[in-house]
């Protein structure tokens, strides 16, 4: 089998073509570039029974070949080459499997890293998919090449499987090479391989009887005993030596592990990785993240590589003044007599570098951050007294060496967060997090389940704890005592909390408090400002507002990142861990800092808000967009913290355009309530809050709503009373009272133009093309879509080109060139995706549905409507939902689903008389009718569309009234 560039699979299906692909192949792999001789391919064809016209019949092979890959991909049939004295295949050698198998071979034999040369045999071992040449192997001019390529294989399987025992890979190794073992009994090498594996992995028995399988089977079939390696290997066995045949198993002197590493595989083995490539390694992290237990994993399962031992050195009993101070405590652990003098001089390192001179050994220095300059002092003279040294430290800062390869361990991974209500546990992901949680909390509590009642609280708990081991590991013993739904509740409380639970280990670990208490006391005053301040932010901060609000120093900042105190994420913003965050606010309040830090904070979000909302108009939408939803924590906070009229005035068109339209209600309701009634700004939050309980879809009449807000610009600007009118209109323009709507945009163009103001020119052009399809029709709507679209395309603003294709579409549909149509909806949805403004992409998705129902596609109709329904009720926007639904029974009536199209039709009834939609009801009714009368029912068709025919009169537009007296 070939594969294409692209990866599909091409199967030759004749099987004379098939075996001419072979010959070709086994002269590529020969001899690259040779032709392989006419009277070579006609015998490897035939044998001794060839056609009647041989050369011809070849050519058509030939020619069938080339027909075969053409087909794969166009232009491969020049790869069969017609070449004297026949042909070839024109390939590099690397374009087949087994040409990149010979490369990756060479790689691996200069490769001096034993992990990268470990990965590379493996890349070459999966090259292989059968047998070399099956099916050919035995033909004459493929039995020598496939016999090569399987020597070469199994070469490289013994060569594999050593670079993994070297890599600590016992059992595994064991369990892969046995079917191998089977297939090539009498292999020395290969049996060798596997004896070691057997033994390392503690099954002596096995490895003792196969070596006496072999040494029978020799016998029997050579007449020859094992060679002097397998010997000594079986001897070593025997005798329980450390020693195989020259290969030291090294017993690592590491403190024994409580309990399985649980979500740490990829971390263990980027460390290890890291460790075979540099000789310093440092894995940094917060507290209580797990730097320690992944080190002692880590040096556990890199034994094998060291062959004179692997040492820990715990560094957090007490505080080592000196450097020498520090090597007494290694030459302590590595059993140096004449370090343990009580009082240490400077040749105490020398002497530590000496004893490690000559020794290939792995030193893990563990909790450096307190005397982090005493240990960087000593790993760099170390490090350069014994080159086969290599040092694993933990820190919660790195040393600072030139050479020091940083590994940052992350909190667990966290289950993912989903909008709306908890995740059910069929829904919930594993996450690192959970399993740790789930497991430590199963042998605190034997009455503990993770199970559908408790995965959300579970998954709650995991993601208030950041995923921090140490923290949920103190949660879990909580469990007994409070079940985790109490124990999600208590933890705003967390410090009293997780008090307790956790005997052994070093006292800072034994309570969530110490924990951070033991990084506290290692900073200095400006770096303890600094981090208690950060947690005045929600969500995380930039550079700009740490320095604004925290007075944060740039170098200080990166001081607490380098002392995983604060988080830079890959977005640049700086976040502290929620328990970090906890503890900063109790210091914060402690300093009598936290009133005057709040202040500033809501001065610096509102002052954020105010430049985000003249960016929204125009070019730098989007990246104004993206940077509000990144700031949308520290909004909410300053919200909460008195922030009031002039910060939600700011964010009213942001949430407008982020469809989050509750939301925003709820807040202009809060802000209003807490203001007096001549607080500057009143006025504009009120239409801002009529304008959002219309979007959010309340049953308020929506024009009682506009006349209520309209009429307090009474002693106000033209302008902003303008600017209400447009938007007062817009945001409803098909409810209410469209004519009062119509003559309100037709006022507030005039004031803009007159303004020159081309952004609210171009908006309100917009919405007047709208109502061109109740007065002015199509060419009013082209002409004012038009403009708008040219206006706001000079501007820039995304938001406002969605808006002029609303028009055009409807323009296009009505003047039946669906065609346009569609082309417009598809580019507003487009629009509307990147913006991110889902009700808009409801809207859109339905206005395909509308043009496929129009074109008489009806599957592809309603499934465009089901999605839209479904994103617009996950929005909660009801004008979008009542448009859907409308939609679907359309489609149902089209399909002669009368059932589902009254179901479908009636659902916003209820609603739209609610709001004063008096439009919407014009059209249901029309639409109902047509159902009743496919019914048979002509009294109730009849009544039906005179109600439609009196609401299309109320509301004036012709087209309503026309489709009603048709009806």
């Amino acid at each position: 089998m070939g594969w294409t560039s692209g990866g599909t699979p091409v199967r030759v299906p004749e099987p004379k073509v098939r075996t001419l692909l072979a010959a070709l192949l086994t002269e590529l792999l020969a001899e690259p570039g040779r032709a392989v001789p006419v009277d070579r391919l006609i015998d490897a064809l035939w044998g001794d029974r060839p056609p009647r016209n041989p050369v011809g019949t070849l050519q058509a092979r030939v020619s069938q070949l080339r027909k075969v890959l053409d087909d794969a991909e166009p232009g491969a049939r020049a790869l069969v080459a017609a070449r004297p004295p026949g042909y070839a295949l024109d390939l590099p050698p690397d374009a087949v499997d087994a040409g990149e198998f010979a490369a990756l071979l060479v790689r691996a034999g200069r490769a001096a890293d034993p992990v990268a040369k470990a990965d590379l045999l493996g890349s070459a071992l999966a090259l292989w998919r059968g047998p070399a040449f099956e099916g050919f192997a035995d033909a004459p001019f493929a039995e020598a090449v496939a016999a090569g390529l399987e020597e070469h294989r199994l070469a490289a399987l013994e060569e594999h499987a050593e670079a993994r025992l070297d890599l600590g890979e016992h059992a595994a190794v064991a369990a892969e090479l046995a079917a191998a073992v089977a297939e090539h009994p009498l292999r020395e090498r290969l049996r060798a391989a596997h004896l070691r594996a057997l033994y390392r992995a503690g099954r002596q028995a096995e490895a003792l009887a196969g070596y006496h399988d072999l040494r029978e089977r020799l016998a029997a079939d050579l007449g020859v005993d094992p060679g002097p390696e397998l010997t000594a290997l079986y001897q070593s066995m025997l005798e329980q030596d450390p020693y195989e045949a020259g290969r030291p198993r090294t017993a690592p002197r590491l403190p024994a592990a409580l309990g399985e590493l649980i979500g740490r595989e990829r971390e263990v083995e980027r460390a290890r990785a890291l460790l075979a490539a540099h000789r310093l390694v440092t894995l940094t992290g917060t507290g209580g993240v797990g730097k320690t237990r992944l080190a002692l994993e880590t040096a556990a399962r890199s034994a094998a590589v060291h062959p004179d031992g692997v040492w820990f050195v715990e560094l957090g009993a007490d505080r080592p003044a000196t450097p020498a101070e520090v090597a007494r405590r290694i030459g302590h652990v590595l059993g140096l007599r004449d370090e343990a003098a009580p009082d240490p001089g400077p040749g105490a390192v020398e002497r530590v570098g000496e004893a490690l001179r000559a020794r290939r050994t792995l030193l893990v220095l563990d909790n450096c951050e307190h005397v982090i300059e005493q240990v960087a002092d000593l790993a760099g003279r170390l490090l350069a007294a014994a080159p086969g040294l290599r040092v694993l430290a933990t820190s919660r800062e790195p040393l600072g060496l030139p050479d020091e390869r940083l590994l940052i361990v992350p909190p667990l991974d966290l289950p993912a967060q989903e909008a709306g209500p908890p995740a059910t546990f069929d829904a919930l992901p594993e996450s690192g997090a959970v399993r740790l949680f789930a497991a430590r909390a199963s042998a605190a509590d034997p009455g503990f389940a993770l199970d559908a009642a408790s995965a959300p609280w579970v998954a709650a708990i995991c993601r208030r704890l950041d995923g921090v081991p140490l923290a949920l590991e103190l949660a879990a013993t909580r469990v007994r005592a409070f079940g985790v739904r109490e124990l999600a509740a208590r933890l705003d409380d967390r410090f009293r909390v997780l008090a307790g639970g956790r005997r052994g280990g070093p006292e800072r670990q034994r309570t969530l408090r110490a924990v951070i208490d033991w990084s506290w006391g290692l900073l200095g005053e400006d770096e303890r400002a600094v981090l208690r301040r950060l947690a005045v932010h929600a969500g995380g901060c930039t550079l700009a507002a740490a320095e604004d609000v925290c007075g944060a120093d740039a170098g200080v900042l990166a001081r607490l990142v380098d002392r995983s105190l604060v988080v830079r994420a890959r977005d640049g913003r700086y976040r502290l861990l929620e328990s970090v965050a906890a503890y900063g606010l109790e210091r914060l309040r402690e300093a009598g800092e936290e009133g005057g830090l709040r202040r500033r904070h809501v001065r610096y979000y509102t002052g954020l808000a105010r430049r985000a909302d003249e960016k929204l108009r125009g070019p730098e939408q989007s990246e104004w967009l993206e940077r509000l939803d990144q700031e949308g924590a520290n909004l909410r906070a300053a919200l909460d913290h008195g922030a009031g009229l002039p910060l939600v005035n700011a964010l009213g068109w942001y949430w407008h355009l982020r469809g989050r339209f509750g939301e925003a209600q709820c807040a202009f309701k809060e802000a209003l309530e807490a203001s007096s009634e001549a607080d500057p700004g009143r006025v504009e939050a009120e239409t801002w809050l009529a304008g959002f309980t219309m979007l959010a879809g309340e049953t308020t009449d929506s024009e009682r709503l506009r006349v209520a807000a309209l009429e307090q610009y009474k002693d106000q600007d033209t302008f902003a009373y303008a600017r209400a009118e447009w938007f007062l209109s817009h945001v409803h323009w098909a409810y209410g009272d469209i004519a009062a709507n119509q003559a309100r945009v037709e006022h507030a163009l005039a004031v803009f133009r007159a303004r020159a103001d081309p952004w609210y020119t171009a908006a309100a052009l917009a919405t007047r093309a709208k109502f061109a399809i109740v007065h002015g029709g199509p060419a009013a709507m082209e002409r004012d879509g038009g403009e708008s679209m040219d206006l706001f395309t000079t501007l820039g603003d995304a938001w406002g080109r969605l808006e002029a294709t609303d028009a055009l579409s409807r323009r296009a549909e009505i003047t039946g060139d669906y065609t346009a149509a569609a082309a417009h909806h598809r580019e507003g949805l487009r629009l509307a995706e990147e913006l991110g403004m889902w009700p808009e992409v409801s809207f859109r998705t339905s206005g395909l549905g509308r043009v496929a129902l129009l074109t008489g596609a009806l599957g592809e109709a309603r499934d465009l409507h089901e999605r839209a329904l479904r994103i617009a009720t996950r929005q909660a926007a009801r004008s979008a939902e009542e448009f859907a639904e409308a939609g679907l029974g359309l489609v149902a009536r089209a399909r002669g689903d009368l059932d589902a199209a009254e179901r479908h039709l009636r659902a916003p009834l209820g609603w739209l008389r609610g709001i004063g939609g008096t439009a919407g009801i014009a059209f249901l009714h029309a639409q109902l009718g047509y159902v009743a009368e496919l019914r048979g029912d002509a009294d109730a068709a009849l009544a039906l569309q005179l109600d439609g025919l009196a609401c299309a009169r109320a509301i004036g537009d012709p087209r309503a009234v026309a489709l009603a007296l048709e009806g």
